[in-house]
């Protein structure tokens, strides 16, 4: 199978059902911006030693290919059938809730804004938390009245909170002080 189709060169593609859609869709920017934050979650992967953190970045990465899938495929116009798609559960949200109480038992309680640097890693969390927030803006954009990606909505919503605490995390176990906001510079 080629890599290339050519069906884009002229500023369209298909969604998961066949239909054809502008690449500047609302809905391409809503699964293309996870694309983009799950290539971010990989770079902080490349700098984890610890299983559990390298188990939980695995199944980040996987969630968000699912949720790029579910959100790329349309029933309406739909040229074939739509495959079966792992949709986001209960279970995912509370795996990600887990992980931030884990995190948080050893982490100084917050009295202040913390300025996104300190090392590369805490550097990549924030990039990846901030690209969340907009991917989760996108998925709202595209959200209609039947509520169909509210479950979707929480799990960035709750994986953008995690990836901030993850930064905090490294921050403390590479002995980096917080760099805290101070508005009399």
């Amino acid at each position: 199978m080629k890599v290339y189709t050519k069906t884009g060169d002229k500023g369209q593609t298909s969604l998961l059902g066949g239909q054809i859609v502008d690449k500047d869709n609302a809905r391409l920017e809503a699964y293309g911006t996870i694309d983009e934050l799950n290539s971010f979650v990989g770079m902080i992967r490349n700098f984890i030693k610890d299983e559990y953190d390298i188990n939980l970045i695995a199944f980040i990465q996987n969630r968000l290919l699912d949720i790029g899938s579910e959100l790329s495929a349309v029933d309406e116009g739909a040229e074939f059938p739509l495959p079966e798609l792992r949709k986001i559960k209960k279970s995912d949200i509370d795996y990600l809730e887990q992980s931030i109480d884990r995190y948080c038992v050893n982490l100084p309680k917050l009295k202040n804004f913390v300025i996104p640097a300190g090392s590369e890693l805490i550097s990549l969390c924030n990039i990846s938390r901030t690209v969340c927030r907009r991917a989760e803006r996108r998925i709202i954009s595209i959200e209609d009245a039947k509520n169909k990606y509210s479950d979707i909505i929480i799990f960035i919503n709750r994986l953008s909170d995690l990836l901030f605490v993850m930064g905090r995390k490294f921050d403390k176990e590479q002995n980096v002080d917080e760099i805290l906001w101070n508005n009399n510079l």
